[in-house]
């Protein structure tokens, strides 16, 4: 799911450099900025180059920036399109808040070259299909990947002409109830070690009906430039209600070796045959005295609706900001609530925060107040829109999951019944070493 859906209009504005981070937040001053009318509003993109850590976002949502306002207190924002394609089933509302919220949407330029200086491989050993991971691009279809198992047990390596060595190895481990795990491992490294590359496929099932399809890939290249990303999708069926469910998840990181910078991402998504649908994201990056936070997710039961967005940013003087909201829906009614807010480095403190009341009528009350003593509490005639599906559900994820679906456990010798655990769900997948969790 691409990060679109929650793009706001930005305030702030990091000194993006050599890096290519598009900044998430910004605001200049205490100043406020003029309400929205519609929440679906337009934008166009921007590129930044990177040299360093080099990505490329292929996101659907882009920036524009306008200036508002008038006199001393103008203030730049980002307005944003979302892809109408992506909205498949939804109730008409009007639009929401007045406020602006920010988006840490990146843009990268990826100059594969510099940021990952391949070995050439002429012999027989894998061709490296190893790249950075790209910020802000959600989880990818199984199709994307390209996971191919060996059908045999193998075991090889070699150099190749220009000194780049290589290796390959694939095989099965076997457990209690029914496990089984087919795995590929390959890598390479150049001459001197500066580069290299890995990267692990498996398949693992029981006879649980446990299935899971999965990719692991890390790298580094001659600048001190690493990077680390993993795929994993599972069906099994929950212990208590029968129901088949579907997750997905995806991690990423990247980190500059010459810089204070770097990020990391980590997505899931969780889908059950009767249409309850979770999906989230947790985000950080830095860049050199900047730092930025974001984290959000979405919830359907196939009635009620709930979403949430909550981001932050600082700097190392001790300036901070960041906006945060929420909303919640059930047959056409329901509310909407959010901040604003701004720290200055002495600890001054600004914000406004904001709400909405839909009774399903035509009818919305509206209200909220910031510390520089403004309010209001109206009550208008306005539609009420929001997604009452989540625009990819079961059916779609289903569709993009038959090499999940296809995986073959091992056979059942008669008589022989698989232990079901209701005690507890298959273990998380392993995280590298990250960078202590970011202040809050």
């Amino acid at each position: 799911m691409a990060a679109s859906s929650r793009g706001f209009a930005t305030q702030l504005d990091f000194k993006l450099r050599r890096l290519g981070f598009h900044h998430p937040l910004h605001r200049d001053n205490n100043n406020v900025s003029a309400f929205r009318k519609r929440r679906r509003v337009n934008f166009e993109g921007d590129r930044v180059v990177v040299s360093r850590i080099s990505c490329c976002c292929s996101d659907s949502v882009l920036p524009i920036r306008r200036a508002t306002g008038t006199g001393k207190s103008v203030e730049k924002s980002d307005e944003w399109r979302f892809d109408s394609k992506k909205i498949r089933r939804s109730v008409r509302i009007q639009a929401s808040p007045a406020l602006p919220f920010a988006s840490p949407q990146s843009l990268f330029i990826s100059k594969q070259e510099k940021f990952y200086p391949r070995c050439s491989q002429r012999n027989s050993g894998p061709q490296s299909r190893d790249t950075p991971p790209k910020r802000d691009t959600g989880i990818a279809n199984e199709k994307d990947w390209g996971i191919n198992l060996l059908n045999e047990n193998v075991n090889e390596s070699g150099t190749n002409e220009d000194g780049s060595t290589w290796y390959r190895e694939s095989g099965e481990d076997l457990g209690d109830n029914g496990y089984r795990c087919r795995w590929t491992r390959m890598g390479g490294r150049c001459h001197d070690g500066s580069s290299e590359w890995r990267e692990t496929w498996w398949e693992k099932s029981d006879w649980t009906g446990y299935k899971e399809l999965g990719v692991e890939k890390s790298g580094k290249n001659a600048e001190g430039d690493s990077w680390w990303e993993t795929w994993q999708e599972v069906l099994h069926q929950d212990e208590w209600s029968n129901i088949a469910r579907i997750e997905r998840s995806a991690q990423k990181q990247a980190k500059s070796g010459t810089e204070n910078a770097g990020w990391y991402e980590k997505w899931w998504e969780k889908y059950d045959a009767k249409g309850w649908t979770e999906k989230g994201a947790h985000k950080y990056g830095r860049l050199n005295e900047q730092s930025w936070w974001e984290k959000w997710g979405e919830h359907y039961d196939g009635g009620s609706v709930i979403k949430w967005t909550d981001k932050w940013a600082e700097t190392e003087l001790g300036t901070k900001w960041g906006d945060k909201w929420e909303e919640k829906f059930f047959a056409g009614i329901g509310s909407r609530q959010g901040e604003t807010w701004h720290v200055s480095p002495s600890g001054e403190r600004w914000s406004r925060t904001w709400g909405e009341e839909h009774f399903g009528n035509g009818k919305v009350h509206k209200y909220g107040k910031s510390t520089t003593g403004e309010s209001w509490d109206i009550v208008v005639d306005e539609e009420t829109y929001y997604e009452a599906e989540p625009h990819y559900g079961w059916a779609e994820v289903v569709g993009d999951s038959s090499q999940l679906l296809s995986i073959k456990p091992r056979e059942r010798p008669p008589g022989v019944f698989p232990n079901l655990d209701f005690g507890s769900s298959p273990p998380p997948a392993e995280e590298p070493p990250k960078e202590p969790p970011p202040r809050q």
